[in-house]
């Protein structure tokens, strides 16, 4: 199989005898001639016979056979003269045809019945984009010297201090699963400086809704000897543009099929304080969100036409939220303490990223959890690095998943989602 023909690549072998190797994705018979629309993981090829095969779609085939030239095949070459072995047959249908060019499924159905569903082209290339974009990220943050981490998933102390959690039995103690590796990756700026983790959080939210999950991929980062949350916006701006610039170069294909162009990442990403936001929408949107310590998903929407007609972004920062609504560790800003040096990423009218400046020193962490009522003694492993010196810090993190769904343009973030974890769903 090491040396099978993928199907992209069947034009450069025209004239030769080759090996392909994939799933039956159609079967044309006519009055003279059959056709065999052979999928692998490159795309699809087309095998011609002369007799009718009996192998129903789907069914895994090793086809051996002569490379000729064909403008009217996929790629512009199909294979003749074909020897076929059944490495495995389909013994039931999908639940849906998977040739067809579009999907003709609910997203229930598609759920549903996944592991066979995602064959289909256009349910599997989120996916490459995804994965792409994961690549964009790790390459991006590696070329600015930060050290990739993997870091537990089970924890003894929820991350974020009011936020729901998964409980666990371990071992006969209360355990949790991971809601970020925040306190990880700060301690691991004492030791690494700059540091990145790809890996899964769970969110014990019962939100249902098109764009909330129980679990997700999170790609965080952190980085020590920053001058403010400004140098963590800096980072965040490289990371995502090595997404962007991965997503189409790695997964031209998919981008092509689903009829997407990535935007570019501007240099410069258009920022807004939250104060300054919150006046915005009070002269232009028939409403006053004043006050409020948080902005709703319909005046990020808002702001989001905003930068897209002020500044031609589709990304916008929003910096400076209220420190009543971020979590304990987070950096006031020395000249108004009211609000946080922190801030939220737009992506097309949606948050996607959060991040900003952590506290460093081991007295702002004693005050701050004092402040907010939360015993320090809870948090002493957490604690113990800040207070063996630590260097002025602050990071970020992306859902992956989120990220996904809004460069695609997908109406729920199941559909970005492999095998999605929510409210009700927990198989397959």
């Amino acid at each position: 199989m090491i040396h099978r023909v993928l199907a992209a690549d069947l034009p450069r072998h025209v004239g030769r005898h080759v090996r392909l190797a994939g799933w039956l994705h159609r079967r044309r018979d006519l009055k003279s001639v059959s056709f065999l629309v052979i999928r692998d993981r490159s795309g699809l090829a087309q095998v011609v016979l002369r007799q009718p095969v009996p192998y129903p779609e789907e069914t895994v085939l090793q086809i051996s056979g002569t490379v000729v030239a064909n403008p009217q095949a996929p790629g512009g070459a199909e294979l003749t003269g074909p020897t076929i072995e059944v490495l495995a047959e389909a013994v039931e249908p999908p639940p849906f045809d998977l040739y067809r060019p579009t999907v003709p499924a609910t997203l229930p159905t598609v759920l549903d019945h996944a592991p066979v569903a995602l064959r289909h082209p256009r349910l599997r290339a989120p996916f490459e984009i995804a994965a792409a974009g994961v690549a964009g990220f790790r390459a991006a943050l590696d070329g600015l010297g930060f050290v990739e981490s993997q870091t537990p998933k089970i924890v003894g102390t929820a991350t974020e201090s009011g936020a729901n959690v998964f409980g666990i039995d371990y071992f006969g103690r209360p355990a949790f699963l991971a809601q970020s590796p925040q306190f990880f990756k700060q301690a691991l700026v004492g030791v690494f400086e700059r540091v990145y983790e790809v890996g899964p959080v769970f969110r014990a939210e019962p939100h249902d809704t098109a764009r909330h999950l129980a679990q997700y991929t999170s790609l965080d980062a952190e980085l020590g000897f920053v001058r403010d949350h400004r140098d963590v916006m800096a980072v965040l701006r490289e990371a995502l543009a090595g997404m962007h610039a991965a997503a189409a170069e790695r997964a031209a294909g998919a981008l092509e099929l689903l009829g997407i162009e990535p935007p570019q990442v501007p240099r410069e990403i258009p920022a807004i304080h939250f104060a300054d936001a919150q006046e915005l929408l009070a002269r232009h949107s028939g409403e006053d969100p004043r006050g409020e310590p948080d902005l709703a998903p319909a005046h990020e929407r808002r702001l989001g036409e905003w930068a897209s007609r002020e500044h031609g972004s589709e990304f916008l920062f929003v910096t400076g939220y209220p420190m009543v609504k971020r979590p304990f560790y987070t950096h006031p800003d020395p000249e108004r303490p009211e609000f946080s040096r922190s801030f939220d990423l737009l992506f097309r009218g949606q948050e996607l990223v959060t991040g900003g400046q952590r506290l460093h020193r081991h007295a702002d962490y004693l005050a701050a959890l004092t402040a907010r009522g939360e015993d320090p003694q809870a948090y002493a492993g957490y604690l113990a690095a800040f207070a063996h010196g630590m260097p002025p810090h602050g990071g970020f993190a992306i859902g992956l998943e989120r990220w996904t769904s809004r460069l695609t343009g997908a109406a729920n973030i199941r559909q970005t989602t492999l095998f999605p974890r929510d409210l009700h769903r927990l198989t397959p």
